[in-house]
């Protein structure tokens, strides 16, 4: 916990004018940042074992910053969502929704199917809203990006996903944007990216994402 004195200068506008000496009046607030390390669930769009964002997100889990741990949170299992089983929740979906839980962000790299998410994808995210009122998305701090092998690079998809996210109230990086097109040999079977121009790319988004995810998680205490 780091406990700091500013002025109160935070105060509305009207506020001010009724309350002159407000500006001036130091308070005392305390900011309580999370205790590292940042623990980030990894969701990948595709099912395939040979799909190029599952190499995408290898090589980006290789290009956070220290502090960051990765781990992938799976939803090959889950079966598809109805309601019915709102009242008896199976033990995979429970499952599922605690690895997204126990997650200090979520990170989403996913392909783009038909101009919108896939389809399994969607299907894990209804799972995770559900029951109602238990929606383990919310508050969530979260990092979208995706690769195909066209040249908007899942741009429309990504769009699909974020209109989702935000309904269930995710906190989502807005900026910056990362749509990759991807080329045969981009990322290698170690991980790594072949392309500098790529790779500093991507490392500037993975250390944006960190940030961003170190502001979301620390909190200012309001009286």
């Amino acid at each position: 916990m780091v406990t700091g004195s500013v002025f109160g200068l935070i105060a509305g506008y009207s506020l001010a004018k009724r309350s002159p000496w407000v500006q001036s009046e130091r308070m005392k607030i305390d900011i309580i940042e999370h205790e590292g390390p940042y623990q980030v669930g990894v969701i990948i769009g595709s099912l395939s074992k040979e799909s190029i964002n599952r190499r995408l997100a290898n090589a980006l889990t290789g290009l956070a910053p220290e502090g960051f741990e990765f781990f992938e949170i799976s939803y090959a299992d889950l079966p598809l969502y109805n309601r019915d089983f709102d009242a008896d929740y199976p033990q995979v979906a429970l499952d599922f929704k605690d690895a997204v839980a126990s997650a200090d962000a979520l990170l989403f790299v996913t392909p783009e199917y038909n101009r919108s998410l896939p389809g399994a994808l969607k299907n894990a995210i209804d799972w995770g809203s559900r029951p109602w009122g238990q929606n383990v998305w919310a508050h969530k701090p979260v990092g979208v990006i995706g690769a195909s092998s066209g040249a908007i690079g899942t741009a429309v998809g990504q769009q699909s996903l974020r209109s989702t996210l935000s309904f269930l109230n995710a906190r989502q990086m807005s900026a910056p944007e990362a749509y990759i097109q991807y080329t045969p040999g981009l990322v290698d079977d170690e991980g790594r990216v072949t392309n500098p121009g790529t790779e500093d790319f991507l490392r500037q988004f993975m250390t944006a994402f960190a940030e961003y995810t170190v502001r979301v998680l620390t909190v200012i205490p309001q009286s």
